[in-house]
């Protein structure tokens, strides 16, 4: 099992620039607003509050970054799509998030949160196509899987494999997760130890 010892907010910012050691690992998390984000950030640090969450669209504005055991660190990214926010705003966050992706020399993957309850987005699967395009590493996870049945659940990844399948020709790593009952937990947290073996600071 992992054992989270210590795990800290180290604050927000609206561009990578600024942003502290560069010389350490860093996974990013993205998904339409309300995807479940910030639940899945508290439950892979073992902490109630440690991400904002709200039921209003687009409450995380800003690259929010987190440290975790002092040794890797984990960045809650705004969430894409509608939002309750204006169309100057939209627009300030999808060039924040092209940035942050294209330039954090320290981003190991993108971990592209999809709700299972939710049939396959062309929104979902044209970001997925322009990360992909653009050589940033990415993972998919499915969350919520607590709401649906065994075989409804089934049927959710099917199709959003399906989906993906008309564009990639081999699929990215895709894990099932629940911030409920800590389902895809110990999957995730393997897949990050599991990538950082091939981490190299940037001088």
């Amino acid at each position: 099992m992992t054992e989270i010892k210590q795990a800290d907010f180290l604050g927000s910012w609206e561009r990578q620039d600024g942003m502290p050691h560069k010389g350490l690992p860093e996974f990013a998390f993205i998904g339409r607003s309300n995807v479940g984000k910030s639940s899945l950030i508290n439950m892979l640090c073992n902490r109630k509050n440690m991400a904002r969450i709200s039921s209003n669209p687009g409450k995380t504005q800003t690259l929010n970054l987190f440290l975790i055991d002092k040794k890797v660190q984990l960045c809650d990214l705004p969430g894409y799509g509608y939002a309750k926010v204006s169309k100057t705003q939209r627009e300030k966050f999808a060039r924040m998030i092209r940035h942050y992706l294209m330039e954090r020399p320290n981003l190991m993957c993108l971990f592209v949160l999809l709700d299972f309850r939710i049939p396959p987005q062309a929104i979902d699967m044209d970001f997925i196509n322009d990360i992909g395009g653009a050589g940033i590493p990415l993972a998919i996870i499915g969350t919520k899987a607590d709401k649906l049945g065994k075989k409804a659940l089934n049927n959710s990844v099917l199709a959003i494999q399906d989906e993906m399948l008309k564009s990639w020709e081999t699929l990215p790593p895709f894990i099932v997760s629940s911030s409920e009952d800590k389902t895809g937990k110990e999957e995730i947290w393997k897949f990050i130890f599991d990538a950082c073996k091939a981490f190299k600071p940037v001088p």
